[in-house]
């Protein structure tokens, strides 16, 4: 049965319409993974001997446990936002004559060899190795890999039930972000020691090799728990019945001001409050807010203020990039309806465009206490917000005649791929790099404040051919709109 099931995946990757597509994403993906190998088992390596010429009285595995609960804090987060639960097609297979148990037992037996879960691997096995040849007792190194090696897969399926008890919030990774962070929070504050208990319970099972039948107990207890919630969802009739909400809706009277363009806003206003996918990039706007937090307090970026014009785009365009992006794939289920109506495609676009340039001004107003860590920050996200109203703005909007991948607004967005093409890859180096590197030659050859005219020069620009430009990106998308509405009705 196993077989039948790994040759329905591979006739499904095969023949799918977008087999091209998605390959090409496989081996981008691929790439990514080797890079990780690289750096994992590189870390592996160094570990021994860094840790002992950094701390010569401790022995490096005692330090090592001592840091495992932070191990399995970021691998839970990471798993979190990274890894989904590998599903396949199953509804055709519930009108056939095979037992759900099978079909959940390889659903969660190919989770369990998930990338994620070789990953540590590549660090685990070259620090084991270097513990033996350093002559520590081989069966208890030994248990001691297979210890962690078991501790990957029970987050790994720990990561499964926090996802099926979150999936359904508007939220989705607030409880990831609560039980993680409740648990760092209780033992930063020693209020319970999660390193001593997770660094004693290894230490036990090294000294005790017949302990490791507790880890394992735990692994099938989560094992179980995960078989037990997906077996009771398996029914052909799953998600078809939703619980009846009372939708409280506002009827932006406020948006009649922007005149032709209202009723556009209005939709997209409540397709961005109303749906899964668009609520969660609104709310990463907080994370773009804070961004700049993570470079200014360190003395080292101060002294970098060629620096300050890439975080500057970032802060202020975090919605532009967010949601500009997928313009106009946001529609994509009701495209071909929008576009069977009598509507004009130049009013449809200047609502987006309208969005973005609010959301532009809006955040950098918001931005402006960044000035307590001086005048130059101010100024250089001043000349960026420019730079975005005028020139990324368009940019962004020409990229998404290009778009033709839909999106399934009900999927929550962290770190969700679909939807994303070469489009989205490769718009980055105009909306980030490009600005970046002007600012930093013209900081260079003349000064900070000429690079932050110029900056803001070529967003005036932008802002001045506003309707020149938009007229040709409304040409651009009239000449793509039958290849968007076919390649939109196809299932991606």
């Amino acid at each position: 049965m196993i077989k039948n099931f790994l040759s329905f995946e591979w006739k499904s990757f095969i023949r799918s319409a977008n087999f091209g597509k998605g390959l090409a994403v496989k081996i981008l993906m691929g790439f990514f993974a080797l890079y990780f190998m690289a750096m994992f088992l590189g870390m592996g390596l160094i570990m021994y001997p860094g840790l002992k010429d950094t701390f010569p009285d401790q022995d490096p595995l005692v330090i090592v446990n001592n840091y495992l609960f932070y191990w399995i804090l970021g691998d839970l987060i990471f798993r979190f936002f990274f890894q989904k639960l590998p599903v396949m097609s199953v509804k055709p297979l519930l009108t056939l004559p095979v037992k759900r148990s099978k079909i959940v037992n390889y659903v969660l037996g190919k989770s369990a060899i998930s990338f994620f879960n070789y990953l540590s691997l590549f660090a685990i096995i070259p620090f084991g190795v270097t513990l033996i040849v350093k002559d520590y007792p081989v069966n208890s190194v030994l248990v001691w890999m297979l210890t962690l090696i078991i501790a990957t897969l029970c987050i790994n399926f720990l990561n499964f039930i926090i996802e099926s008890f979150s999936a359904e919030k508007e939220l989705s990774f607030l409880p990831i972000i609560v039980f993680t962070g409740g648990l760092f929070v209780l033992n930063h504050f020693n209020v319970v020691s999660f390193t001593e208990i997770v660094a004693n319970g290894i230490n036990a099972v090294y000294e005790t090799p017949v302990l490791i039948g507790i880890p394992i107990l735990v692994l099938v207890g989560l094992y179980l728990f995960n078989f037990k919630i997906l077996k009771q969802n398996l029914f052909l009739d799953s998600g078809l019945k939703k619980e009846v909400k009372e939708v409280h809706a506002s009827n932006l009277e406020w948006t009649k001001n922007f005149g032709d363009i209202a009723p556009f806003m209005r939709l997209d206003l409540k397709l961005l409050w109303r749906n899964k996918r668009t609520k969660s990039s609104v709310w990463m706007l907080a994370l773009g807010l804070f961004y700049g937090l993570f470079f200014y307090p360190q003395p080292m970026y101060q002294e970098m203020p060629w620096f300050f014009a890439f975080i500057g785009v970032f802060v202020t365009g975090i919605f532009l990039m967010n949601f500009g992006q997928f313009i106009p794939a946001w529609d994509s289920g009701y495209y071909k309806l929008l576009m069977s109506q009598n509507i004009k495609y130049e009013q449809y676009l200047k609502s987006k465009f309208t969005l973005m340039a609010l959301s532009i001004i809006i955040l950098f107003v918001l931005s402006i206490p960044y000035v307590y860590f001086g005048w130059k920050i101010l100024l250089a996200h001043f000349a960026a917000a420019i730079y975005n109203l005028g020139v990324n703005t368009h940019v962004i909007l020409y990229g998404g005649s290009f778009n033709r991948k839909k999106i399934n607004l009900n999927q929550k967005a962290a770190f969700n791929y679909q939807g994303t093409g070469a489009v989205q890859w490769l718009i980055g180096i105009p909306l980030l790099l490009i600005p970046m590197g002007i600012f930093a030659l013209f900081y260079f050859l003349i000064g900070f404040e000429i690079a932050c005219i110029i900056l803001a020069t070529l967003g005036i620009t932008g802002v001045v051919f506003h309707q020149r430009l938009m007229k040709t990106i409304t040409k651009k998308y009239l000449e793509s709109k039958y290849k968007m509405i076919d390649a939109f009705d196809q299932n991606n």
